[in-house]
């Protein structure tokens, strides 16, 4: 029985105990940060990825000692696993950028996925006080410079707008009630959905008192406009 435990547990289990722990509470903060903003990808999400990348790690460093203590011809190189998470990470990024219309959102979280994979990475390697210190920088970056971006944007926010229409639909007029509400047109996409139907996005720049509700009813008033909704 106790021959069996060792084989279960050996020398290193402790400290690999430990990583695995060290990364779930560094990539779960980060994760925590995105979920209070309701972000795709929130505190589940990062928990697995910075305990799987840690993981990975752990099997590149310890999973192979016996096979080289054993085999004098085996040869492992430890960098060969975290490189393919590293390039393998992306395409779960790349699930959580969304695209509505001219606007792309999700950037930021994607980003942060690839940089908790890296923490997992880092903190399996044993490196704990660099892993701590990016965590620091990843949490400082996320709350405090999105709080500094918006003084310079305060009063100038982005504002994406759905518009559903048969053809036909006179764009004049929609550029029309856009400029009566004092808002700016930075982008404009048209898409066809459906036989006649086609779908207008249109990014705005605006002021802050924008009353949305007298927005949709003059672009619905609109002949051959047939929905409005924000994006």
């Amino acid at each position: 029985m106790n021959a069996v435990f060792e084989n279960l547990i050996d020398d290193n289990f402790l400290l690999i105990i430990a990583r695995v722990l060290i990364a779930l509470v560094l990539s779960g903060l980060i994760g925590f940060e995105r979920e209070l903003k309701n972000h795709s990808a929130g505190f589940r999400t990062h928990i697995l990825v910075g305990v799987g990348a840690c993981l990975m790690m752990l099997l590149s460093l310890f999973g192979f000692e016996a096979y080289i203590e054993k085999y004098n011809n085996v040869q492992f190189d430890p960098a060969r696993i975290p490189s393919y998470v590293i390039s393998g990470i992306g395409f779960l990024g790349a699930g959580t950028i969304m695209v509505y219309g001219g606007t792309i959102r999700g950037l930021t979280t994607a980003a942060s996925i690839w940089a908790v994979a890296g923490l997992g990475l880092v903190v399996g390697a044993g490196m704990y006080a660099v892993a701590v210190f990016t965590t620091l920088i990843i949490l400082l970056s996320l709350v405090f410079l999105n709080n500094f971006e918006k003084l310079f944007t305060r009063g100038k926010t982005s504002l994406v707008l759905e518009i559903i229409s048969y053809s036909g639909l006179p764009i004049n007029k929609v550029v029309s009630v856009l400029e009566d509400s004092e808002l700016k047109v930075r982008q404009v996409e048209v898409i066809k959905v459906e036989n006649d139907l086609k779908s207008i996005f249109i990014k705005v720049e605006r002021k802050a008192n924008l009353n949305k509700i007298e927005l949709f009813e003059r672009l619905s008033s609109i002949d051959a406009v047939k929905s409005v909704s924000e994006r």
